[in-house]
Order: structure tokens, then C-alpha cells, then sequence
């Protein structure tokens, strides 16, 4: 069969073939909270029960021993499918990791080290809640080998803290922030708008307040009411669409005018100070997940394929000392590859570089040409020879961009 240069080739029938594999990022999961907040659908459980942690705002010492353990046999056990790659970027997400003692993160750390080949550059993130902040705590953390630090702040209104559930008040969450600056050149703030009552003055005056303490980055989220959640549950009275979105396009113009760089849909940064672990999801790039719940997405020369870890903590502990901490395992298809690299590409307000798309997918433009093109045509996508990026509608309504690129769609 001869087939025309320009005409798309069928991809059901193809393998996958990459010149070469994306970078490669770490991602380590630790599941406890000292609270579950209402509006939260991560893996995240209470400490509820448990015996009291000693010191105050910390794991149990015993279950941090066992889980380190469990988090080092996990990664013993993925090695052989990223032998060799390189790690550019290392998480610590959860839950809240701030719980685990500075020891702790020290052990996991020299294990990282130890198995892969760490970048000297490596950007190395740690999410702390402010309820659980100590100085000497920090200290410890910036000594083990975080550079980089994530402050779930949401609000600096105790009122709008109470209604969302969290355990710290405006004054610890100025504290922590003081705190942090002590010890990281490089931090981020989550602030969280739209909040059960809220007003448009009282979120910009969040924003106002988190800039007084010039983050190198801040995380704007829209409240919003995720399945299996309480909120979903018991829906809080929340700020109509009109309201919500005129906090949003404030939100974003007061920041533009602090010169911080609107780069992914609610991700701000100084420049130079984009998150790149962040920068390597929304790129299509690698990441290996370990902990309970961690999701993991790896390629290889023929194909990519997915991971989820055991979720529930003990159940998790128990199968990594089983050399079986793997749930799930899938290979992405090649029908839902486009959908898949645009789910994450399109956040970016920017875009991506045409060539991208090819590098990380093994597909063609041509393949979605069609998808593209109604894009286009509904003005929601610009594209040129050299870059693919939504336009201001685009981003706008982002979810009906998105739809036009799902396998099952028609």
C-alpha cells in the first residue's frame, strides 16, 4: 500500500518507537494528616486514633520507621525499570509531609541518592502544613536536602480557615511563612479563592497579604467541590460563577501587576521560579510514584505504562515488604495518547512546541489534525509551525478544549 506523505497512517495497527525517553521525576507519597479538610479527594488519612505523636505534630516514631522502610523497599523494587535514568525533580507530597520528622526525610533521601542518579540540580519540593511547623523542624529538612518548600496556607482569614477545616489560624500561617523564609530561598504558597461566603475584597486581600511575604511562587486554586468529599456532600454556600470569576480575573491582573508570570492554570511564578516538577507533569514528561496511593507514569522505547500503589497505608506497608506494592499496571493506548499529553500540555498557559507532541507520544500531528483544526476553528486553540497554546478562551474553557481531544468522543 502506498501512502500519501501528508495522509495520517492509521495508529491502531502501529507500535509506539521514542528516540528517546522524557525526564525523569520522583514523587514520594505520605498519606497522614492530622485532619482531613472537607473539601480534599486526595489519598490523605487521619492520625485520628493513633497513638499520641511524639513530638507534637509528628508521626508516631515506630509508624515513620516502618513507612521509611516500606518507601525504600518500593523504590528497590522499581529500579529495574528506570535503570540508569537520571531524576530531576523529587516531591514529597500528601497528606502532609511535614509530619515526618527530619531524620526521617534525611533516610529517605540518602536512599534516593544511594539507588538513582540524583541531578546535582535536582529541584527538591517538601509540602508542609503550617499547623505542623517548627524551626527546628525546617532546619532539618533543608539540611537533609530540600531546597524547596510548599505552604498549604488557603487563606489568611481565620473564619474562611474554620469553614474549610484546617488546623492552623492566620497567625500560625504568618508565623510558618516566617518561618520558612528562614530556611528556603525558594517557596511556594497555596491560597485557595471562591470559599464558602467569601468575598471579592476578601480574596484579594489573601492575595495582598501572601505577596506582602514575596513568594517566589504562589498556587491560585478555585474552591472546588471534588467527588467523595464532605463538601460534595453538604455542599458550603459558595460564591456564584459571576462572583468566582471576577475573583479569578482579579486575582490574576493583581498578580500580573507584581510581575509574577501566570504559566499554567493556577500557577504563578517569578520568573525563573516556575515549579519544575510541576513543569515536567504538564510537559508529558516521566514520574515515578511511590507511597500509598502514588501514581507512576513511565515510558519505554515501545510503549508507556501506568501505576497505582496500594492506597489504604497499612495495606501498602504490608505488600512493599512483599516486593509487591504495585496494584494496578496498564499500557496507555495509543487511542488515548493525544488526549492524555493534552490533558496536561493545554494547562500551560503558553503552550508546548509542536515537536513536543511527537517526542512524547511517538504520534503525528497529522493524527489529530482534525481534533486541531475544530480547535481552531471554535477559537479556543492557536497554533503555528513552532508552538500549540490555548487562547484566552481557551483557557477559559479549558474542560470544552480538552473534550475535542477524547478517543471515545463520538
Amino acid at each position: 500500500m502506498i501512502i500519501h506523505p501528508l495522509q495520517p497512517v492509521s495508529t491502531k495497527s502501529q507500535a509506539l518507537s521514542f528516540k528517546a525517553l522524557p525526564p525523569l521525576s520522583l514523587y514520594i507519597h505520605i498519606p497522614w494528616c492530622v485532619r482531613k479538610c472537607p473539601y480534599c479527594d486526595f489519598n490523605s488519612h487521619e492520625m485520628r486514633g493513633m497513638p499520641s505523636p511524639q513530638p507534637e505534630g509528628s508521626i508516631p516514631v515506630a509508624l515513620e520507621r516502618q513507612y521509611v522502610a516500606a518507601l525504600v523497599r518500593d523504590l528497590e523494587m522499581a529500579l529495574p525499570q528506570i535503570w540508569g535514568r537520571r531524576i530531576y525533580t523529587v516531591f514529597f507530597g500528601g497528606g502532609t509531609p511535614s509530619l515526618l520528622s527530619g531524620d526521617a526525610i534525611t533516610e529517605i533521601l540518602r536512599n534516593v541518592r544511594m539507588l538513582l542518579p540524583l541531578s546535582g540540580s535536582a529541584e527538591i519540593t517538601l509540602e508542609a502544613n503550617p499547623g505542623t511547623v517548627e524551626a527546628g523542624k525546617f532546619a532539618a529538612f533543608r539540611d537533609a536536602g530540600v531546597n524547596r518548600l510548599s505552604m498549604g496556607i488557603q487563606s489568611f482569614n481565620d473564619a474562611h480557615l474554620q469553614a474549610l477545616g484546617r488546623i492552623h489560624s492566620a497567625d500560625e500561617a504568618r508565623r510558618a511563612i516566617g518561618i520558612a523564609r528562614q530556611y528556603f530561598d525558594n517557596f511556594n504558597l497555596d491560597l485557595m479563592y471562591a470559599l464558602p461566603k467569601q468575598t471579592l475584597d476578601e480574596a484579594l486581600r489573601d492575595v495582598q497579604t501572601a505577596l506582602s511575604f514575596a513568594p517566589d511562587h504562589l498556587s491560585c486554586y478555585h474552591l472546588t467541590l471534588e467527588p467523595n468529599t464532605l463538601f460534595h456532600r453538604n455542599p458550603p454556600p459558595l460564591p456564584d460563577d459571576d462572583a468566582s470569576g471576577e475573583m479569578q480575573q482579579r486575582i490574576e491582573e493583581l498578580l500580573a501587576a507584581h510581575g509574577y508570570e501566570h504559566y499554567e492554570t493556577s500557577a504563578f511564578a517569578q520568573p525563573g521560579r516556575a515549579a519544575r516538577h510541576n513543569l515536567n507533569y504538564w510537559k508529558f514528561g516521566d514520574y515515578l510514584g511511590i507511597g500509598a496511593g502514588a501514581h507512576s507514569k513511565l515510558s519505554f522505547p515501545d510503549k508507556i505504562i501506568r501505576q497505582v500503589r496500594y492506597k489504604q497505608p497499612q495495606a501498602y506497608m504490608q505488600q512493599a515488604a512483599r516486593d509487591a506494592a504495585i496494584q494496578t499496571e496498564s499500557q496507555v493506548t495509543r487511542e488515548e495518547l493525544a488526549f492524555e499529553f493534552m490533558l496536561n500540555a493545554l494547562r500551560l498557559n503558553a503552550g508546548f512546541e509542536a515537536t513536543l507532541f511527537a517526542e512524547r507520544t511517538s504520534l503525528s500531528l497529522l493524527d489529530i489534525q482534525r481534533e486541531l483544526n475544530e480547535a481552531q476553528q471554535r477559537g479556543l486553540l492557536f497554533r503555528d509551525h513552532r508552538r500549540i497554546a490555548p487562547t484566552t478562551m481557551g483557557q477559559r474553557f479549558l474542560n470544552d478544549l480538552l473534550e475535542l481531544f477524547l478517543a471515545d468522543k463520538n
